[in-house]
């Protein structure tokens, strides 16, 4: 979503296939097409097939280089996925009446299970870390670093546990046992936001309203960009380890960490005080770690690709674009 908002937005057509078009066509559904494939697809007179709205990020890697050089040059090839393309007459109906079911039931265990106070579990966790302290830093802190171990331990153990009882149960079992902990952590921030000590106090500066609006709406683009497939989450299609490439990982290569360090320090700006504090510092330093952790996992599972993705992006916003690394060169066509 954030690749397609930031990056470009496009209307396709798709039409009967000629033999010269084929592989490209092919490609494109499988959205691993080159950018040459995507910038030299042909279009037919004729009347379409049907019509699709889809959002494309259509950018390339050092495109003119890429040109003089030819497709055989491994260095500058397009290894991994383009992740700004969301087609939705690639989507089936009952995918998404599954997912509307599973999330039904994911909310209604959810509720009995962990936040109602009479049969859940949420309550009992929270009293249990808020015995150790009379401190809202500390107990926060405490429940943002359970929820980090478990939600990073699990994800590093991903390819053994995939190996043991398959993609979607696995998926299953990670989304259960750490959206419950999230759900705990952030309750618990928003019941003592406006505890602890008070910093400062800026909330009537000129201006600062709209600064933390403007870097709050812009946090949600990082936080929820194109990468994130809401059917995988729910292991509706089966979840995958994606090695994405193009959208808004042009911009970084880890946009909610991105996001995720903008609310932060948004919020932390707004509120001023010691929980808001505590509160960023646990959730910069866990994505930071997510930061490593996530490399490490991709070098693992795609070696060789992912170092050539590595050295085309960039942790830091823009950095690789500044530097020469990357081109955030947009073209979006109409088919007619």
């Amino acid at each position: 979503m954030a690749a397609c908002v930031v990056l470009s937005t496009s209307f396709s057509c798709s039409y009967r296939p000629s033999l010269s078009a084929s592989s490209c066509s092919n490609s494109i559904s499988k959205r691993k097409a080159s950018p040459q494939c995507f910038s030299n697809f042909p279009f037919s007179n004729s009347k379409p097939l049907f019509s699709s709205r889809k959002l494309v990020a259509h950018t390339s890697i050092r495109e003119d280089a890429d040109r003089e050089r030819g497709a055989d040059d491994e260095d500058s090839s397009f290894v991994g996925e383009d992740s700004a393309a969301f087609d939705f007459a690639e989507q089936k109906i009952s995918s998404w009446i599954y997912f509307t079911a599973i999330l039904g039931v994911v909310l209604f265990v959810l509720n009995v299970a962990w936040i109602d106070n009479s049969t859940g579990f949420g309550k009992a966790l929270v009293d249990a870390v808020s015995g150790i302290s009379d401190s809202h830093e500390v107990v926060m802190l405490i429940l943002i670093l359970i929820f980090a171990g478990v939600h990073s331990g699990l994800a590093s153990l991903r390819d053994t546990g995939e190996k043991l009882i398959g993609e979607r149960a696995y998926r299953v079992l990670f989304a259960g046992t750490s959206l419950p902990l999230a759900v705990s952590t952030v309750v618990y921030f928003i019941n003592h936001r406006y505890d602890g000590l008070q910093l400062w106090q800026i909330q009537n500066a000129p201006g600062i309203h709209q600064l933390v609006w403007l870097s709050n709406f812009i946090s949600f683009f990082f936080l929820y960009p194109s990468t994130f497939n809401l059917l995988e989450v729910a292991a509706v299609d089966k979840p995958k380890l994606h090695l994405w490439e193009t959208g808004i990982i042009r911009i970084t290569r880890h946009p909610q960490m991105v996001g995720q360090v903008i609310w932060c320090l948004a919020h932390t700006v707004w509120i001023g005080n010691s929980v808001a504090v505590a509160a960023s510092f646990g959730l910069i330093a866990h994505h930071l770690f997510g930061v490593w952790n996530g490399d490490r996992r991709l070098a693992i599972r795609y070696g060789k690709n992912f170092d050539l993705v590595k050295g085309r992006t960039s942790i830091v916003p823009f950095a690789a674009i500044i530097d020469g690394r990357q081109r955030l060169l947009v073209s979006s066509f109409i088919g007619r």
